[in-house]
């Protein structure tokens, strides 16, 4: 395994992070937060001479310019793209989950795009959705740059210096102490998509529920 990983080339390692994480943001529910973790994990190791720098702006960029192509992919097709995507990933782009994700980002706008940067299924929606709703562009670059910023180089930063001071410290178990990084970031990613998912559900509850309401009665 050491030696598999001296052989990769780091510009391979910065071009994988990179277009994971622009696909993940493009709309399109691939693992870049995983795909990313892995990267930094790899930058931390001493044998390879991958940088978490370039992983860092590798993943921002990826992230910019995926939001960026997603946003003029909503405001082009609309609601017609969430058709589809509801049809073709049923799993990740339910009806409620959109109009859970829409009713967000109309309230929040901004704050939506960055916040939701660092929660997955919003993370998916942060483009597409947004130029859906024909949020003005350059406010919408500006969330989208710093919740990638943040989210990206965050990620990148702190698994990097884990998975150092785990090799430092456990030197003989060093995959071990890697592996707890992981676990720890996954185990992160998993509580806000719980959460998110409760979120969701009660939306859905309350919204069935007040159209209920509203339904004239004989």
């Amino acid at each position: 395994m050491d030696h598999w990983l001296t052989t990769i080339p780091p510009l391979a390692v910065y071009l994988i992070a990179g277009l994971a994480v622009g696909i993940e943001s493009l709309g399109v529910p691939i693992p870049g937060e995983t795909i990313l973790v892995a990267a930094a994990i790899l930058s931390s190791r001493h044998e390879v001479s991958v940088s978490p720098h370039g992983i860092a702006i590798a993943a921002v960029l990826g992230a910019v310019i995926g939001d960026s192509i997603g946003y003029a992919i909503g405001r082009r097709y609309g609601q017609r793209l969430f058709g589809y995507l509801e049809r073709r990933f049923p799993h990740h782009f339910s009806r409620d989950l959109v109009d859970y994700a829409e009713h967000v980002f109309q309230r929040w706008g901004m704050l939506a795009v960055f916040v939701g940067r660092f929660i997955a299924l919003l993370r998916i929606f942060a483009g597409p959705l947004s130029g859906s709703l024909k949020m003005h562009y350059p406010r919408f670059l500006l969330a989208n740059a710093s919740g990638a910023i943040c989210w990206a180089g965050g990620t990148t930063y702190l698994v990097y210096y884990v998975g150092k001071a785990a090799e430092q410290y456990l030197k003989n178990f060093s995959y071990v102490g890697l592996g707890v990084a992981v676990v720890i970031g996954l185990l992160a990613s998993t509580v806000l998509r719980r959460k998110l998912e409760r979120n969701v559900k009660i939306f859905a509850e309350q919204r069935a529920q007040a159209e209920t309401q509203q339904q004239p009665t004989d």
